[in-house]
């Protein structure tokens, strides 16, 4: 059996005109993964990172903290099936419609327009958000030139069998991604309803792990959300 990790990245730039680039905490948190990892001599035999910034620089810090502790870390191959479902096309194409059909939305929106600390813009934005994306999962959202859930799962698993179709026996291996795709890896594993994957994506912290073991078709769940580097509650965070 070989195993692979697949990391969340770190805290990217949330609410700010350019989400795509880590945070001051995200580069902090990438670095004790990093650390973590190095101190307990986990060594990688392939490593792989979405095209996404905040993925590749999630990668990038944690190579840094190996080359300074005198390690390799295996330079990750960049594979764009592992980029996140495109969340803020279809927020940007489905709100104005929904702003005006749907009583719920509406109400969600207004709640974000009203917050003003960023704690509760944090929160009222995720409401809206997950309630615009069940609605794009569920299909009844289809925007022109945006993925849609089925090709978005496509895909991504897609991008894992190309992945893990290069491992050899007993390999272990990480994956640097979102929380999208993580999602749907757990799908595959544990063949989750659409409803269940979206619920599994939105519970992955940033900078979190989750391990899966494989052989041949064999792919399975064997720990999720894992996050023992993060032992400061102030690194904890979901976007």
């Amino acid at each position: 059996m070989s195993r692979v990790l697949l990391v969340r990245h770190a805290q990217a730039s949330f609410l700010e005109p350019d989400y795509d680039k880590l945070s001051a905490l995200g580069r902090t948190q990438a670095r004790h993964l990093g650390t973590y990892w190095a101190r307990h001599k986990i060594f990688f035999d392939r490593t792989s990172s979405g095209p996404c910034v905040r993925q590749r620089d999630t990668a990038r810090i944690v190579d840094q903290v190996y080359r300074d502790a005198g390690w390799s870390f295996p330079e990750p191959m960049v594979l764009r099936e592992f980029d996140e479902y495109q969340g803020e096309a279809v927020l940007q194409h489905a709100l104005p419609r929904l702003l005006h059909t749907d009583a719920t939305i509406r109400q969600l929106h207004q709640q974000f327009l009203g917050a003003s600390a960023p704690a509760e813009r944090s929160k009222t934005f995720q409401r809206l958000f997950e309630a615009v994306i069940r609605k794009w999962a569920g299909g009844a959202i289809l925007a022109p030139g945006v993925e849609s859930w089925t090709e978005f799962c496509a895909r991504v698993n897609s991008g894992l069998s190309r992945f893990l179709s290069g491992a050899k026996q007993g390999e272990l291996s990480a994956v640097f991604c979102s929380g999208g795709p993580i999602g749907v890896a757990v799908q595959r594993a544990l063949n989750l309803s659409a409803e269940d994957t979206l619920r599994v994506m939105w519970m992955s912290r940033n900078c979190s792990y989750s391990e899966f073991v494989f052989s041949g078709e064999r792919f399975t769940l064997s720990s999720f959300n894992a996050f023992p580097h993060l032992d400061d509650e102030s690194l904890l965070t979901y976007r």
